[in-house]
């Protein structure tokens, strides 16, 4: 038998060939998927661990509680503490440190980097081990800085040159006097580290005297372990707490590898999805083989051999080609794995230099799932060829399905499909995570309902394009009762392109609705023409809106200023706005009562009053930090949204703290937004590379920019679903052509010219693929109306949009797939031999 499997498998290459294809890249993909973030996950890992190097012992100032209602914080570790680490017996040096965000702008201002990856520190001196110098010499004053040598080389800076940085007020232009070196992950990931001698970076960053950690290095001969025992001795534990470089570095490398889960996760769910369409379609395959050769499994059976032999050399069939499609797409997965890291480089993500890592978690896993998918697709074609009476299966008795099977599997796949439909609305009536499970478990139930009703819908729907069909004769009429003469074949065909085309249509549909609610959301709430925010998100000083305000052009303008306060015992922000000028700047929608902010009266968002029990008139009081307590009432209720929620009160009403900061700051121009308006207000703030000032269009870009760089990765990773789902298409029809050799030559005897064969091939796969790409694009359009209305339930702007032309798009799309995938087979049919095939059995 074994030897039996073997010759089957190799007597057929171009069938062989097809199927290992079909595997190879489901299994490509998710070791291409393991290789590229095992890989990143490798090289952050690695140089983050080359930054605790220097770094026996770290020391942190320990969170101190608030007292009364003042917030807790951090203080600063003061010069004693340093002296004090550096005179512990198994300390060789201590080193404080300051660093905090530092804006640095490239040679035309804008900002390198994001927000987040723009840092500064304190270069401790010539000695300093962390940031060695590739050229010039360490910054003496507060006029001198050095810079990272990755950053010189993408800005195109050198030492002599002047550079534009802001910390936390006005711009600084710092000569650069040096340029180092850095595996600083920040950098690594295209960001900028810039470097001041100590005394100016405590001064920048508010650290006067004092530092923000102190990092320890041990003598040789002692132990992490014991260098922080014995700082545990000599610092005080109440302001203090010791970690050892190991122990961060494993901390980093725990963060970096929960960083990357979710890449991973969402790499493998595609990779899951190319493998699911796989699976459709090798088991189409052995199917088909199986059907191909039932009159020799039943000679087999007929000569002795039993249902279990039968079944295990189709099981060693598939063996076989999984073995060999999953040694094949390892090797492809380490190129896709390079691939991917390159395209980052392309896209403008820097990341650091390490080898690929292939471990052997991912050629074991490799491995499994080529063996295994084929396998377990092969197993149930394999056993009911084997239930088959040998007398039935020599006779073909064994062909058509019995009516009552049909009728079973009708039934059956009526219940999945109406138990999904029903899982996912009653999934769209909950808010936010709550429907996500059931979202995701009615999906999967409707998408298997539809996968085994597909045989009886294919009729009808391939019937709607019989008009069209008859355009083409003889061949549009054969094609059309070839794609419905076997339903289940036509319908395994057919799912593994729906099951693609339903991803992609259901995303696009959902990113298209979000960002259409995105857009109204910033063109209804906000009349704002712009606002000003820190790139990293962290808050603005106050001085921003005055020099704002003071502008001729500006009619309006408004901070929205973040207090905290105590309110029936709980803490709650209340954001601080203009009274006078927040009606002209927002539009929100009321729901009760009046938008009015001015002295006491304050307006809340409807979420806030809902869980407060507080109505129109409703009057709270509010404790400050310092003890000052104000009584406020509520005028009204308002539509909270994504950019607006919470308490707004008037900023005449609130304590004047020292430390008060803006989150944002709202203009309006008197002529309206303009490049021009926006250039004036860039330059009244120094053109400030730390500070963005962005109109509504820029705001509503920014904030779908990760629906639509997550839309275009999709439908890069789906290609691959649909690429399985044409090798699909290919397969089924070679096969086809095969089984209907004597078919096509007694057509070819009677007049049948090879143009006509070819055609009708051709008009078959059209029509399969067509038939594909309408229920994909069907279930898609729901998927989307239901996920964007769950997405969107904290989004009372959302509104679906239907992409009709990218719809239009993938329905050509699988016009293209099921001409493309015909080429070969129709080629194959025309030049059959007519005698030959005649004579076939």
């Amino acid at each position: 038998m074994f030897r039996t499997a073997l010759r089957n498998v190799f007597a057929h290459k171009a069938r062989l060939l097809m199927t290992v294809l079909a595997v190879m890249l489901g299994v490509a993909f998710v070791s291409g998927t393991l290789v590229f973030t095992n890989t990143i996950t490798d090289a952050y890992q690695n140089s983050s661990a080359k930054g605790f190097d220097g770094v026996d012992v770290a020391v942190s100032a320990k969170y101190q509680d608030g007292k009364g209602d003042k917030p807790g914080d951090y203080p600063d570790l003061e010069q004693a503490l340093l002296d004090k680490s550096a005179r512990v017996p198994g300390a060789a040096s201590a080193v404080g440190v300051v660093s905090g965000f530092t804006a640095m702008a490239d040679k035309d201002g804008k900002l390198i980097g994001n927000g987040w990856q723009t840092k500064g520190g304190n270069y401790w001196g010539t000695d300093d081990s962390r940031y060695p110098l590739t050229s010039g010499h360490a910054p003496r004053g507060a006029n001198e800085v050095l810079i990272d040598a990755k950053t010189a080389e993408r800005a195109g800076y050198k030492v002599g040159d002047t550079v534009r940085l802001s910390i936390d007020g006005p711009v600084l232009s710092p000569k650069i006097v040096g340029v180092f070196t850095t595996d600083d992950g920040n950098v690594a990931a295209g960001g900028s580290l810039a470097l001041f001698d100590t005394a100016t970076a405590q001064k920048l960053f508010g650290k006067t005297g004092g530092y923000d950690e102190i990092d320890v290095r041990a003598k040789p001969g002692t132990s992490q372990a014991a260098l922080k025992s014995q700082l545990d001795q000599a610092l005080p534990k109440d302001l203090t707490e010791t970690s050892t470089g190991q122990s961060l570095a494993d901390e980093q490398a725990r963060q970096i590898a929960n960083s990357m889960s979710g890449m991973r996760q969402g790499l493998l769910v595609f990779a899951g999805i190319a493998l699911f369409v796989g699976t459709f379609i090798i088991a189409n395959t052995f199917t088909m083989l199986v059907a191909q050769r039932t009159k020799e499994l039943a000679l087999m059976r007929a000569v002795g051999a039993s249902r279990r032999q039968v079944t295990r050399s189709v099981l060693i069939e598939a063996f076989v080609v999984g073995t060999v499609a999953g040694v094949t797409g390892l090797a492809v997965g380490v190129g896709i794995g390079a691939g991917l890291r390159a395209l980052l480089g392309s896209f403008g993500q820097t990341i650091p230099d390490g080898p690929l890592v292939v471990t052997p978690g991912t050629v074991m896993a490799a491995l499994a799932v080529g063996v295994v998918i084929t396998m377990l697709a092969a197993w149930l074609p394999g056993r009911r060829a084997a239930k088959i009476p040998p007398v039935a299966a020599m006779s073909s008795l064994h062909a058509q399905a019995t009516t009552k099977s049909l009728v079973l599997r009708n039934t059956l796949g009526a219940l999945f499909a109406g138990a999904g439909v029903a899982v996912v609305l009653s999934a769209t009536t909950m808010k936010g995570t709550d429907g996500q499970a059931p979202m995701g478990l009615g999906a999967v139930l409707l998408i298997i309902g539809v996968f085994i009703l597909t045989p009886l819908l294919s009729r009808p729907l391939i019937a709607a394009a019989a008009p069209v069909l008859r355009m083409f004769g003889v061949s549009g009429k054969l094609a059309r009762q070839n794609a419905v003469r076997n339903p289940r074949r036509t319908a395994a065909t057919a799912s593994a392109l729906m099951i693609g085309l339903t991803l992609i249509t259901g995303m696009t549909v959902m990113a298209g609705s979000l960002q259409t609610g995105i857009n109204k959301m910033a063109s209804s709430a906000l009349r704002a023409d712009y606002v000003v925010q820190m790139a990293n998100g962290n808050d603005l000083s106050p001085d921003v809106d005055r020099k704002l305000a003071a502008l001729d052009d500006v009619s309006a303008s408004s901070p929205m200023r973040d207090t905290l306060a105590r309110i029936d015992g709980e803490s709650e922000y209340l954001t601080g706005v203009n009274g006078s000028a927040i009606g002209k700047l927002t539009d929100l929608k009321v729901e009760e009562g009046a938008f009015t902010v001015s002295g006491s009266k304050v307006v809340v968002d409807d979420s806030t009053a809902e869980s407060r029990g507080w109505k129109a008139g409703t009057q709270f009081t509010a404790r400050f930090e310092g003890g000052r307590n104000e009584r406020l009432t509520v005028a009204g209720v308002y539509e909270g949204n994504e950019l607006f929620r919470g308490v707004m009160v008037d900023t005449a009403a609130l304590p004047k703290l020292s430390d008060a900061r803006d989150m944002r700051v709202m203009v309006k121009m008197a002529g309206g937004a303009s490049d021009a308006a926006k250039d004036k207000l860039e330059k009244a703030l120094d053109s400030n590379p730390g500070i963005q000032v962005q109109s509504k269009k820029d705001l509503s870009d920014s904030i779908a920019q990760i629906f639509t760089l997550l839309l275009n990765m999709l439908y890069g990773l789906l290609g691959m679903a649909v690429l399985v789902a044409v090798l699909g298409v290919i397969n089924t029809l070679a096969m086809s052509v095969f089984e209907r050799s004597q078919e096509i030559g007694m057509l070819r005897a009677i007049g049948l010219n090879r143009g006509s064969v070819k055609r009708m091939v051709r008009l078959e796969s059209l029509v399969i693929s067509l038939f594909g790409g309408v229920l994909g694009i069907g279930l898609g359009v729901f998927f989307g109306w239901a996920a964007g209305r769950l997405a969107g339930s904290s989004m009372p702007t959302y509104e679906l949009v239907l992409p009709w032309g990218r719809i239009a798009i993938f329905l050509l799309l699988s016009a293209v797939v099921g001409v493309l995938a015909a080429l070969w087979p129709a080629r194959r049919a025309a030049r059959l031999n007519m005698l030959t095939a005649i004579k076939s059995e």
